[in-house]
C-alpha cells in the first residue's frame, strides 16, 4: 500500500512538473510574438509593440482565470487553497499551460493591427475574446461541449482531431485578426495611387530573435499538449520538426531569399502540424509545412496588394489563420494510415472542425470589434499615427533618438 502510494504521488509530481515547463516553454513564446513584431514594425512603434503583448497576457490571464476556463471546462478555482493543491496542484499547472494557448490570440492579433491601433479599446477587446469568444470553441473541441465532438464522430466515424491547436488557437486567432484588421483599415502611407509603398521591418535581428524564441518554445506547445508524461511522443517531436523544415526551405524558394518570408517560413509549418503532429509520418509532416511555408508567401502577398483594407503588418491571417486552417484539414489527410499515420481521423470531420473554428472566430470578432469600435473606436488618429504608438500612447520612444 504504502509502495502504490509512494508511485502516485511520484506519477502526480512528474506529470505537474512536465505540463508545467511546458507552460514556461510557452509563456517563453511570448517574448517571441513581442520581438517578431518589434523587428518588423516601423521604429516609432517599436515601444507599443512590447508594452502590447505583455499587457494583453496580463489581462487573458485574469479573465481566463476567473471567466474563459469555467467556460471551456466547467470548472473554477473559486475553493480553498487545500482544494487546489489536490494532486500536486496538477489542475492549478494544466489552467496555466491552457491559459497561455488562450493568451496567444490577441497576441496573433497584435501583429496584425500594429502601428494603428487604440491601446485600451484593444487591450478590452482582447479580454473579451480571451474571456468568452475562444473559450467557447476551446470547449466544444477540447472538452466535448454543445455536442458537436459527438456528432461528428456518429456522423464521420471520428470527432474533430486538433492535438496542439492549429485551428483551436492558430487559426482561431488568425481569423479574429481579420476582423480586426478590415475593420481598422490599412495604414496611412501604405497605399498610393493603388500600389503598395513597402514599410521596411526596423531590425531584422530582432525579427529573426523573436521567430527563433517562437520555434523553440513551440516544442513545448505541441510536445507538452499529451499533458501527461505516459502519453509523451516522440512522434510529435520530430513532426515539429520536419514540418518547420518544411515551411523554411518553401519560404526561402518563394519568398526569393527574403529575411521576413525566412523567418516566418518555420512559423508556418508549425502552424499548421499542431493539429496532426501526433499521428503524421515525419514525411507528411514536411509536406504540411511545406505547403505551409507556400500558402504564407503567396498569400501574403496576393492580399497585400489586392485588398487595400487587409494591410496586415506581420501577416498573421496567412500565416496563423489561412495555414491554420490548412493544418486542420492536413490532420485529415495525412493522418490517414494508407499515408503513413497512425489512423483514427476523418478528413470530412476535419474539414467541418475547421470550418467551425474560422465561423466561431469570425462571427465573434465581428460581435467583440464591432462592439468596442462603436462605445469607443478602434483607431489612432492620423496625427497620432503620424507621430508613431510610441509617442503618441506612451509618451517615451525605443531609445534617446527619439
Amino acid at each position: 500500500m504504502d509502495i502504490t502510494s509512494a508511485v502516485e504521488t511520484l506519477t502526480q509530481s512528474a506529470n505537474t512538473l512536465f505540463i508545467l515547463i511546458g507552460a514556461i516553454m510557452v509563456l517563453a513564446m511570448h517574448a517571441g510574438f513581442a520581438f517578431l513584431e518589434v523587428g518588423t514594425v516601423r521604429h516609432k512603434n517599436q515601444v507599443n509593440a512590447l508594452v502590447k503583448i505583455i499587457t494583453d497576457f496580463a489581462v487573458s490571464a485574469l479573465v481566463y482565470f476567473f471567466v474563459g476556463y469555467t467556460i471551456a471546462y466547467d470548472t473554477h478555482f473559486l475553493q480553498g487553497a487545500g482544494e487546489l493543491t489536490a494532486g500536486n496542484g496538477y489542475a492549478l499547472v494544466k489552467f496555466f499551460f491552457l491559459m497561455t494557448f488562450a493568451a496567444a490570440i490577441p497576441a496573433i492579433v497584435s501583429g496584425g493591427i500594429a502601428e494603428r491601433a487604440r491601446f485600451y479599446p484593444m487591450l478590452i477587446a482582447a479580454g473579451l475574446i480571451v474571456g468568452v469568444v475562444y473559450p467557447f470553441f476551446e470547449g466544444i473541441v477540447w472538452n466535448g461541449n454543445y455536442g458537436l465532438q459527438g456528432w461528428l464522430a456518429a456522423s464521420f466515424g471520428a470527432g474533430f482531431h486538433d492535438f496542439a491547436g492549429s485551428v483551436v488557437v492558430h487559426a482561431f486567432g488568425g481569423w479574429v485578426a481579420l476582423v480586426a484588421l478590415l475593420l481598422l483599415g490599412a495604414r496611412h502611407g501604405r497605399y498610393r495611387n493603388g500600389k503598395v509603398v513597402a514599410f521596411a521591418p526596423s531590425n531584422i535581428p530582432f525579427l529573426s530573435l523573436g521567430a527563433w524564441i517562437l520555434t523553440i518554445g513551440w516544442f513545448g506547445f505541441n510536445v507538452m499538449s499529451a499533458q501527461t508524461l505516459d502519453s509523451i511522443s516522440g512522434l510529435v517531436a520530430v513532426n515539429s520538426l520536419m514540418a518547420m523544415v518544411g515551411g523554411i526551405l518553401v519560404s526561402m524558394v518563394m519568398g526569393r531569399k527574403d529575411p521576413g518570408f525566412i523567418h516566418n517560413g518555420p512559423l508556418a509549418g508549425l502552424v499548421a502540424v499542431c493539429a496532426g503532429s501526433d499521428l503524421m509520418h515525419p514525411i507528411g509532416a514536411l509536406v504540411t509545412g511545406g505547403v505551409a511555408g507556400a500558402i504564407f508567401v503567396v498569400l501574403f502577398e496576393w492580399a497585400q496588394e489586392r485588398i487595400e483594407r487587409l494591410d496586415d503588418v506581420l501577416g498573421v491571417w496567412p500565416l496563423h489563420g489561412v495555414c491554420g486552417l490548412w493544418g486542420g484539414i492536413a490532420a485529415g489527410i495525412f493522418g490517414q494510415a494508407s499515408l503513413g499515420g497512425l489512423g483514427g481521423v476523418s478528413l470530412m470531420a476535419q474539414l467541418v472542425g475547421s470550418l467551425a473554428g474560422v465561423a466561431v472566430a469570425v462571427v465573434g470578432g465581428l460581435v467583440v470589434y464591432g462592439l468596442v469600435a462603436r462605445v469607443s473606436g478602434l483607431r489612432l488618429t492620423q496625427e497620432e499615427e503620424f507621430n508613431g504608438a510610441d509617442l503618441s500612447i506612451h509618451r517615451i520612444g525605443a531609445t534617446s533618438l527619439d
